[in-house]
């Protein structure tokens, strides 16, 4: 196992019709992943993470910048690139591909050095079963006779069996139902943790992403936005778009003083002092509900979407301000009832973005 380093690294694809230039699919982008530790890439489709896993795995070059395993530069850098299969990296693609002529044994030993399949590679298949799982006896058994999420535990199995230097998982659990994608996303990350592997995953998904990484990696248009802890990158986003995409956000336009701000919404605590204009990035369970009509910002609720354990209410301001808030589902108001709403905890402020003047 080893760390992974990408530095700068750009990726152009040529136009595809006349008087089209070249689309830049990664542009400039650079990523620490440390030895032993799970990092997630999120993003929207389109937006080059795939690409980017396709770099690392050695699928594509390179136009600019290096990649490196460890102290081993794989691509760039004027280095000649090291082809995918001596890379040493263990890639789970989103629908596992087990080749279904064979059994979960083989499928597991299929990444073993040749000489390594005999009474050894028996012995790494149990090894991985457990690693990721499952039981003992499902090593008999072939790839239809498995539901989605075990055959992704065994598609891991067979990433992780020949002890690679990095493990990229290409979206692994969109295709399985919201239940299983829980479970099984858990059982891989206990696997990866328990291998001390180095694992990559790029995923739409943001609360796979927060749940799952010591590491979020946001890219939007080919660009690498912000990388942090999960809780710094949902706190703190890096500006209000990516506050919300991580997750739902209120974004308000305010007015800053030291360490207050003045909004639709009332008086709110900052986390760092400013002065003057500002857009302030609320999550919706900052937003206290108050139904006692005790205190706080008058409103009306427009619409309520209920999940149970908790629910999004939208409410509409006297000023016409729309603002969604999020309250446990034990008692909740209904549309039409009027509320109050105030802000707990502290609010994030951006420097309005400056848009240079018409011509």
């Amino acid at each position: 196992m080893s760390s992974l380093t990408i530095t700068e690294v750009t990726k152009d694809f040529a136009s595809t019709g006349p008087g089209r230039s070249a689309t830049r699919a990664v542009d400039a982008v650079s990523l620490h992943v440390p030895h032993g530790s799970f990092t997630t890439v999120l993003g929207p489709s389109g937006c080059g993470k795939t690409t980017l896993l396709r770099l690392i795995a050695g699928f594509l070059l390179p136009d600019g910048g290096s990649i490196a395993f460890g102290d081993t530069v794989v691509a760039g850098d004027g280095v000649k690139p090291m082809p995918p299969q001596v890379r040493r990296v263990g890639y789970v693609p989103q629908e596992g591909a087990l080749f279904p002529h064979l059994d979960v044994a083989a499928n597991i030993a299929f990444g073993l050095p040749r000489e390594d399949r005999g009474r050894g590679g028996d012995d790494r298949v149990a090894e991985m079963l457990d690693l990721v799982e499952l039981p003992a006896d499902f090593r008999h058994r072939r790839p239809d006779e498995l539901s989605g999420g075990q055959q992704q535990r065994v598609a891991l199995a067979r990433s992780l069996a020949p002890r690679p230097a990095v493990v990229l998982l290409d979206e692994p659990f969109s295709s399985l139902d919201a239940s299983l994608r829980g479970s099984t996303s858990l059982a891989v990350r206990r696997a990866l943790a328990a291998s001390n592997t180095t694992a990559l995953l790029v995923t739409h998904d943001q609360n796979e992403a927060l749940s799952l990484a010591d590491q979020v990696a946001v890219m939007r248009a080919g660009r690498l936005v912000q990388s942090a802890s999960p809780s710094e990158v949902y706190l703190s986003p890096s500006d209000p778009q990516v506050a919300e995409f991580v997750g739902r956000a209120v974004v308000l336009p305010g007015t800053a003083t030291a360490s207050r701000a003045t909004c639709p919404l009332g008086e709110v605590v900052l986390t760092e002092p400013g002065e003057g204009p500002v857009s302030l990035m609320i999550r919706p369970e900052q937003i206290y509900v108050d139904l006692a009509h005790a205190e706080g910002v008058r409103g009306t609720v427009e619409e309520l979407s209920y999940y149970g354990h908790d629910c999004a209410v939208q409410v509409r301001l006297d000023d016409g301000t729309p603002v969604l808030a999020r309250m446990a589902g034990v008692r909740h108001p209904v549309p039409g009832d009027v509320v109050h709403l105030r802000v707990t905890g502290l609010v994030r402020a951006y420097r309005p973005v400056a848009h240079p003047p018409a011509s």
